[in-house]
Order: C-alpha cells, then sequence, then structure tokens
C-alpha cells in the first residue's frame, strides 16, 4: 500500500538557489567518486520525465528521413543520406532545449533491468516500428530495432548503447556499443558508432550537453564517414559544430562530400572539390509523432507505465514524492536480483538475446577489433524474432497481461513480478 504524501513543490524562482547548492553538492560528489556515475543518486531538480529506452525514438522521429536510402540506387548517394539521416538524430536527443524554447532536464531516468518501450510512426512513410528493452543494468545497455516493411528495409536498424558516465575536468558520457542499418533491396549494411557527450557549464549552472570526439558510419558497399565533434572555444567557434567527411573505405583522402555545420541549426554540403551543394535547414525538420499505447493498456513493464508516479511527481514539482516513487521501484528491483541471485535464475529478455558474435560488425567496424576493457566492450545483443512472433500471436489470440489500478504489476512490488514475467504484451 503506498503511503499518503503532502506535496512538497518546488517553484523555480523561490528554490533557484536551494537547486544551484544541491547541484554544486552534487559535482563535489561527482568529482571524488571512481566509477560508473550512473550508480549515483542525482538531485530530483535534474531528472527529466522520461527514461533514458524512450532515446531510441530519436533515430526515426523522421521516418521519411529514415527510408531514404531504400530509394537510392547508387551506392555513393546511399552513403550520404544514411550520413544525412544520421546527423538529422542528434538535434532533439541532446538539446538543451526543448521545442518551445524552454530549458529541459538534462538527467534521464536509469532504467531497471526488463523495461521495455514501444511504439510506432505513421505517416506517408508507411509503419515504422520501434523495440526498445533495457537488456542490462550492470552494467547498464539499452537495445533497440527499428524497421519499415513498406520501403524493403525491414531489420532496418538494430543496436545496443551502453553509456558510461565518468568525469574528468566536467561530466563525460562514453557511449559504447553500436547499431547497424540493412536496407534489404541491396542487401546493404551500415555499422553506426555513437560520439562522446559532455556536459559544459557546471560551473555557471547553465548546464548543456555538447559532443565530442569522432564517430563512423562504415558500409558493406564500401563506403565510410567520419564525423568530427566540437564545441565553442574561448575565441572562436560555434557550439554543436561538426565537420563530417564521406570517402571510399580504402582512400580516406580522396573526399567525395563534406557536410560542416551545427547539428543543432543547419549544415552546407559540399562535393569533395568543394564545390557548393546544399544548405539543410534542420530546424524546419518535421517530427513525426510516435504513437503508443495508453497507459492503462501499456504492460507492465512498459516505461511510461512503470515510471507514472515518478514522471507524475517531476512535472508536479513534488521533490518528495520523486524520490518515493523512485525508491520504491529501484528497492523492489534490487530485491528481486537477491531473489533471483538465491535461486540461481537470470532475468529473461524479452524481445533481444545475447549473442557471442556478430561477424557483420567485426566486419565493418572502423579499426576491426578492438580490446576489450570491460563487460560493456563484450556485450552483442540481437533482435530475436521467434520472441516476437511468439508474444505478437498472443496478443492476436486475446491473451492480456494482468491490470493493477496502481499500474505496480512487476516494478513497485517484488510479488508482482511473476506475473510481469508472464504477461504478454
Amino acid at each position: 500500500m503506498s503511503l499518503p504524501l503532502s506535496p512538497i513543490k518546488c517553484d523555480d524562482k523561490r528554490d533557484e538557489q536551494h537547486n544551484k547548492s544541491a547541484w554544486f553538492q552534487f559535482i563535489k560528489s561527482v568529482s571524488t567518486f571512481k566509477g560508473d556515475l550512473a550508480s549515483l543518486t542525482a538531485p530530483p531538480f535534474l531528472l527529466a520525465p522520461q527514461s533514458i529506452v524512450e532515446y531510441s525514438t530519436y533515430w526515426a522521429e523522421h521516418p521519411s528521413l529514415f527510408i531514404s536510402p531504400a530509394k537510392e540506387d547508387h551506392a555513393e548517394k546511399r552513403a550520404l543520406r544514411v550520413l544525412q539521416w544520421f546527423i538529422s538524430t542528434l538535434k532533439h536527443q541532446h538539446a538543451s532545449k526543448d521545442e518551445n524554447g524552454k530549458r529541459k532536464r538534462m538527467k534521464p531516468l536509469n532504467p531497471f533491468l526488463g523495461e521495455i518501450f514501444l511504439g510506432k510512426w505513421l505517416d506517408n512513410s508507411g509503419t515504422t516500428h520501434l523495440v526498445t528493452e533495457q537488456v542490462s543494468h550492470h552494467p547498464p545497455a539499452t537495445a533497440f530495432k527499428i524497421w519499415n516493411d513498406r520501403h524493403g528495409i525491414k531489420n532496418q536498424l538494430e543496436g545496443h548503447v551502453a553509456p558510461k558516465a565518468y568525469f574528468s575536468s566536467t561530466i563525460n558520457i562514453d557511449r559504447k556499443g553500436y547499431s547497424i542499418m540493412h536496407i534489404d533491396k541491396y542487401d546493404e549494411h551500415h555499422w553506426i558508432s555513437m560520439p562522446k557527450v559532455h556536459v559544459e557549464g557546471i560551473m555557471t549552472f547553465q548546464i548543456v550537453p555538447e559532443l565530442s570526439g569522432i564517430s563512423y558510419i562504415r558500409s558493406s558497399s564500401g563506403y565510410t564517414s567520419r564525423i568530427n565533434y566540437s564545441s565553442k572555444g574561448w575565441l572562436r567557434g560555434k557550439s554543436n559544430s561538426f565537420t563530417a567527411t564521406l570517402y571510399p573505405s580504402h582512400d580516406e583522402k580522396n573526399s567525395l562530400y563534406v557536410l560542416e555545420g551545427q547539428w543543432s541549426n543547419s549544415y552546407t554540403i559540399r562535393n569533395g572539390k568543394g564545390e557548393f551543394l546544399d544548405t539543410v535547414d534542420l530546424s524546419s525538420l518535421q517530427r513525426t509523432p510516435l504513437q503508443v499505447e495508453p497507459v492503462e493498456a501499456q504492460h507492465p513493464l512498459e516505461s511510461r507505465r512503470a515510471w507514472k508516479h515518478v514522471v507524475d511527481a517531476i512535472n508536479a514539482n513534488d521533490i518528495f514524492a520523486v524520490g518515493h516513487e523512485k525508491s520504491r521501484i529501484e528497492n523492489a528491483q534490487r530485491a528481486l536480483r537477491m531473489q533471483e541471485k538465491e535461486a540461481g535464475e537470470t532475468w529473461e529478455r524479452r524481445y533481444f538475446a545475447e549473442a557471442k558474435e556478430d561477424p557483420i560488425a567485426e566486419r565493418l567496424s572502423v579499426g576491426g577489433k578492438t580490446k576489450v576493457t570491460d563487460d560493456q566492450d563484450r556485450m552483442i545483443w540481437k533482435f530475436d524474432e521467434r520472441k516476437y512472433r511468439r508474444i505478437m500471436e498472443g496478443q492476436r489470440n486475446g491473451i492480456e497481461s494482468p491490470t493493477h489500478a496502481r499500474f505496480d504489476s512487476g516494478v513497485g512490488f517484488v510479488e508482482n513480478e511473476a506475473e510481469a514475467k508472464t504477461g504478454l504484451r
């Protein structure tokens, strides 16, 4: 039974000084912490009203760009379209403000093991499907599968992201893992890595994420894109800057296309001779709304149902309720992991399975096989079509998952975990 709570709300102006104090205490703890910062508890005012599992939606919020490579017959231009699609996924994922110009809360909720997020986009591109699952908690890893059958690109995008946060002058996030886009029509694969993220403005309380380092896209048709990220310096440069170069994989010095600008605003495209081709205004792109089931119809392990009371408290600025509801979920999960350990059991993943190898990734990854340094480097997660079909068949046969008035099944109380494991939505 849930305890009655008296709301303790934060007024932005009145409590700004309190939030600053809490922030600097948090940074003090972070700066001396050894290990993955994901295990630390962030101040409630930093928490975003969504879980990390929802971040996979950024891959396909522009379905027309997502499927556009399948419509291009020339391999070189397909590689360019894949690169342009990738650049379009960065803005809303990393922007510090939402579409209305309001500053976003920067710390998403840490998913629990087995948390899932399902949805689809419907537009002129057809139906684009999304399945996401938190496949590991220690270390954290989120696996996803996105596909659109209409344009011959089923199995189009599959991958996993394993973030590792650490402190070195500022908060840094190294995103291990990779994605592979597969285009059925051409039997073509594109291996994709993610850039690093660091937090700027930690001493001024003007907190913004920034991308850094290099990421790559390499295709089985023989083309590679190298994307260099940079931020505003002391004397020159702009925030959110990037330069992307597309070249034949065997000849890095032979630039075919160069894209340059800001991933949050616009960029230009030039050919290898430096001749101007086009300007792309990213701010003009219209996002297609993701459709999800109503919370009351979702499986108990679906993210928005599981975190409903935490999100409600975040949106109400009720910091006491945020901590209370968040602790209920986390404590129940710790107890469940202990029960599994004592019984010699492990959590069965719902839509994905761990693989020992991925020949496509090994062949296409930039640098080839890299030295394995920790568990995040070892993880390979693949979408399990048989599991997915079994669940879909169960839905068609009218099998329903259990319903509970408070939506706590499988998350809030340990005794309800068995029902959450067997529910077929």
